[in-house]
């Protein structure tokens, strides 16, 4: 029915591309006028098209005439023109949707449009990839776009100042890496000045390789960690008594969920090997969590696989695009496991100080849209995660590659010797090959082969990625042999016959242009050297292409599937560029991974009854379904990952929110609301006093059961002063009496504050008076800043909150994380007990974090209540140079605090806190005039 019913109407994926063809028309159509242009009315078509933006047109509006400027800009900057197909993927951008785009495409110049368009909004536009090499070279290429047009822009990689971050990203377009963005907006939301902020607010972005970041990434959360009190001897001791534990007899593994499990045999050598009782007892627990990361470091994390050993550390590979990840860490224990496994030093654990998953961090802007050339496969989980559609965008040429049936051999030798017989084969026609592995070690010992077979190669992995652009870029040479591991936004187009820019650049040096000068003006920076280099290695280059395109073009050769279908479809994508000939086949085995754990047996079946002669290989397309539906299943599976990560998240990204936003409005001196910090301290004056008042006389329990005691002792030790509440008849009458001394004490502070502020400003005038009889004589002096500002008692008074508000904030969060932490890794024995798990995990999260916020009120309360101001030495009555300004508190709890003179005693207020406002607003009263009537009582 479905099928009928796209022939008839047209997929949505055809309607998206007729809509676009209207705007398309419309740019090729200004073109000719635009060319016309001079460069310096070019450039006036930014201020002008701001202008029309002013004048209350929309993006869309100006849609066509800011796409018809960016690619002129493009033509005489660049040399480089947007294609038709890369005007409807800026479209596609610009909608807010996932462009699908072939490798070679020229993703990297479609970004240009929409990231200038939305620029032109003043709000800031940025672009996500997944390194740091991309991001600064796709900054500083398209640069030249952008500076031409008079727009500013900045890269945010690794290693750089709070300074150079920010000017960063205030500035019009950015870019920058998905680790790095994550982690900018936590450290943020860490600090204590909002003049330390590097962000600005999260308005458009365009994610390159999206997949990558949004599907293969979204299961590992951005977290930041501060050093734990916690030991590290355990790991060596528990790390030691795994050699004595063999598999399937103490303990079992789970590779398909990547879990291990002891036996009860297992579980007795255990308790031997540590002395124990009963390693099930309560205070065992974390043993028990010790042994199962050691088993899981044993068995399921391999060298050179999922990690690499460097210079005594233990560095993450990712397993998507063969990168190192120096710096980040497994979470719970599982590094410290492979460090004790490894025999490097075991550093030591961490505890969240703050985390977000990139799905919650990237769902925060304004408008978001990615670009990738695999992204169809996950198009429902785009759709039902982050509300983004995916188009696939055509090629600009059709495909030329051949893809080949799958060959499946029934040992790991025979899959491997026909690997190598067929780079030797097609080096003997001298066509280029590039070979994709899954792991460094599987690269690694096919570069031996090649090596005592004498055929020259080069080899890209996690131990030699500091090359990695120069190696893909020449990967299309004539008779190259290029071994790498995963392909995943390399960001670098194999060019059939090689790169003369780069091998120009290898002999005379990087050359350094300007950013934003034209094309017909860039030859006057390059160096003689690099420009006899270029046209030599440009004539060499163009003349292998020739013969690599009689060879066949580049052939791609998959040493084994992977999980996921889409690193596939990326190998196989790095041939076929731009309609070039090409051809891409996977070599496969009954030991790879993949198969042994799904479907193996059934191929195995297949080929006994066949009986196929050793390294005779099945070249049959059910194969391939069988291999594609076992992917499908890992898909699926990782997917619930993902899911399930952000199902409990999404419980923690709420109550993160409203931290962050309770601790920016406490920077900012006022909330969302405009109330001011006083006011809002007014608010939490009144919880604390409600919530312990509710604890001991609650409306809910009968007044002979109300522990008035219990309630007098709880108050003194918040306020720091006793409260006779044994005359107190009613809940109303405790509430009023509580409420006037608690007011009495926080104006009373406030007083304090007030008198102090007099004091430094009476110091500071008297200190005017004697610089001015100094240098009567010197008409030039003027007042040193530190005396020029008149100090505010309300100031002083807010200073001091703001501090401790957010060392109570900070503090408590930190416990939050850990205690939810906790809760999560233990809320699935709920389902034993037939209770939904994740509701269980949102109710009980919820009243932990009532908790905390309480705990953060009580703890600012008994601060302001506790802290006595005492006149520093520096306003005593002896001369001073310069007038200091600190504080002393003592915050231990004081008998009756001393009042300042000027203070009033409070009569009862005869209105309440919660009532409406006697000036009929319809306001209640503390929102409307009570403020006002404080300050004039």
């Amino acid at each position: 029915m479905y099928k009928f019913l796209e022939k008839i109407f047209g997929s949505a994926n055809s309607r998206f591309l007729e809509s676009c063809q209207p705007q398309v028309d419309a740019i090729n159509a200004m073109e000719a006028t635009i060319s016309k242009l001079t460069d310096e009315e070019l450039k006036a078509q930014t201020p002008k098209l701001k202008q029309k933006l002013a004048n209350g047109a929309t993006l869309d509006d100006i849609l066509v005439e800011a796409f018809a400027t960016g690619r002129e800009a493009g033509k005489r900057t660049l040399g480089m023109r947007h294609y038709n197909t890369q005007l409807i993927g800026g479209i596609a951008l610009h909608r807010g949707e996932i462009a699908e785009m072939k490798t070679g495409e020229g993703k990297t110049l479609v970004a240009t449009l929409p990231l200038y368009l939305n620029a032109l909004a003043g709000k800031g536009a940025q672009l996500i990839t997944v390194n740091d090499y991309l991001a600064s070279r796709d900054a500083k290429w398209m640069g030249h776009i952008y500076n031409f047009l008079g727009m500013s822009v900045g890269t945010v990689v690794g290693d750089q100042s709070p300074a150079v971050r920010r000017e960063a990203y205030w500035a019009d377009i950015t870019y920058g890496t998905n680790n790095e963005f994550g982690f900018d907006y936590l450290r943020d939301n860490m600090k204590n000045n909002l003049e330390d902020f590097v962000q600005r607010p999260l308005h458009y972005a365009i994610i390159d390789e999206v997949d990558s970041v949004l599907v293969d990434e979204a299961r590992t959360p951005l977290i930041i960690s501060g050093k734990a009190d916690r030991s590290t001897e355990l790991y060596l001791q528990v790390n030691a008594i795994v050699p004595y534990l063999k598999r399937d007899e103490d303990y079992l593994v789970d590779e398909e969920h990547r879990t291990t499990t002891l036996t009860d045999a297992g579980v007795e050598k255990v308790e031997a090997q540590m002395n124990l009782d009963n390693l099930y007892d309560a205070n065992n627990i974390e043993m028990i969590h010790h042994v199962a990361k050691a088993l899981q470091a044993h068995t399921l994390y391999k060298k050179d696989d999922q990690y690499i050993v460097h210079d005594g550390e233990v560095i993450i590979v990712d397993e998507f695009t063969g990168r190192p990840m120096p710096g980040r860490r497994w979470s719970d224990g599982l590094h410290q496991a492979v460090e004790a496994k490894e025999g490097v030093p075991i550093q030591e654990e961490n505890q969240t100080l703050a985390t977000v998953t990139f799905q919650n961090f990237f769902r925060m802007y304004d408008k978001l849209a990615g670009m990738t050339g695999t992204a169809e496969t996950e198009a429902a989980e785009f759709h039902e995660i982050y509300g983004l559609s995916t188009v696939v965008i055509p090629t600009n040429r059709p495909i030329a590659r051949k893809d080949y049936d799958d060959v499946i051999y029934k040992s790991y030798r025979e899959k491997f010797n026909a690997i190598v017989d067929t780079i030797v084969e097609c080096n003997s026609r001298n066509q280029p090959v590039l070979v994709g592995t899954t792991s460094v070690e599987k690269s690694e010992a096919i570069s031996q082969v090649l090596r005592r077979k004498k055929i020259k190669h080069e080899v890209l992995n996690a131990k030699q990625h500091g090359r990695e652009a120069q190696i893909v870029a020449q990967a299309g040479r004539l008779g190259a042999v290029t071994i790498a591991t995963n392909m995943a936004g390399r960001g670098t187009d194999i060019l059939l016959g090689g790169n003369a820019e780069f091998l120009a650049e290898e002999v005379a040096g990087e050359q350094t242009v300007p950013i934003g000068t034209p094309e017909h003006e860039r030859h006057q920076f390059y160096t003689p050297e690099y420009i006899a280099a270029f046209e030599k290695f440009d004539a060499q280059c163009r003349a292998e292409k020739e013969e690599v395109m009689k060879a066949g073009g580049l052939y791609v050769m998959g040493t084994e599937r992977h999980e996921s279908r889409r690193i596939d479809n990326q190998l196989r994508g790095r041939a076929g560029r731009q309609g070039d000939p090409g051809a891409s086949r996977f070599f496969l085995s009954l030991e790879d991974d993949l198969l042994r754990m799904f479907g193996a047996d059934r191929v195995a079946r297949i080929m006994d009854t066949l009986r196929m002669p050793e390294g005779e290989p099945i070249v049959h397309k059910m194969v391939n379904r069988s291999i594609e539906n076992a992917q499908s299943k890992v898909e699926a599976r990782n997917f619930d990952i993902r899911k399930n990560l952000l199902e409990y998240d999404d419980v923690l990204d709420k109550q993160r929110t409203t931290v962050y936003a309770l601790r920016r409005g406490v920077l900012e001196g006022q909330d969302a609301e405009g109330r001011s910090l006083q006011t809002m301290m007014l608010d939490v004056f009144e919880d604390v006093c409600l919530a312990t008042i509710d604890t001991y006389a609650s409306r809910e329990v009968r007044q002979d059961d109300w522990n008035l005691s219990g309630l007098n002792i709880a108050l003194e030790h918040i306020f720091g002063i006793e409260f006779d509440l044994t005359s107190s008849r009613s809940r109303d009458s405790i509430e009023r009496k509580v409420w006037t001394e608690v007011m009495e004490i926080f104006d009373a502070k406030k007083a304090n504050m007030q008198e102090l502020a007099d004091q430094i400003n009476e110091h500071r005038e008297a200190r005017i008076e004697e610089l001015e009889a100094a240098n009567a004589e010197n008409n030039d002096w003027s007042v040193p800043e530190e005396l020029s500002e008149v100090v505010s008692g309300d100031d002083l008074f807010d200073e001091q909150v703001r501090n401790q508000y957010l060392m109570a904030i900070d503090r408590y969060w930190r416990e939050h994380l850990q205690a939810m932490d906790q809760l999560r890794d233990g809320i699935g024995m709920r389902g034993y007990a037939q209770k939904d798990p994740k509701n269980e995990y949102k109710k009980e999260g919820y009243a932990l974090f009532l908790d905390m916020m309480m705990n953060v009120k009580r703890r600012v309360v008994e601060f302001v209540s506790k802290m006595q101001v005492e006149t520093p030495a520096a306003l005593r009555p002896r001369p001073e140079p310069q007038v200091p300004k600190r504080i002393e508190f003592n915050r231990a709890p004081a008998a009756e605090p001393e009042v300042a003179e000027d203070t009033f005693e409070r009569e009862l207020p005869k209105v309440g806190r919660n009532d409406p406002c006697p000036c009929g607003s319809g306001l209640k009263y503390k929102r409307c005039c009570m403020d006002q009537d404080h300050a004039n009582a």
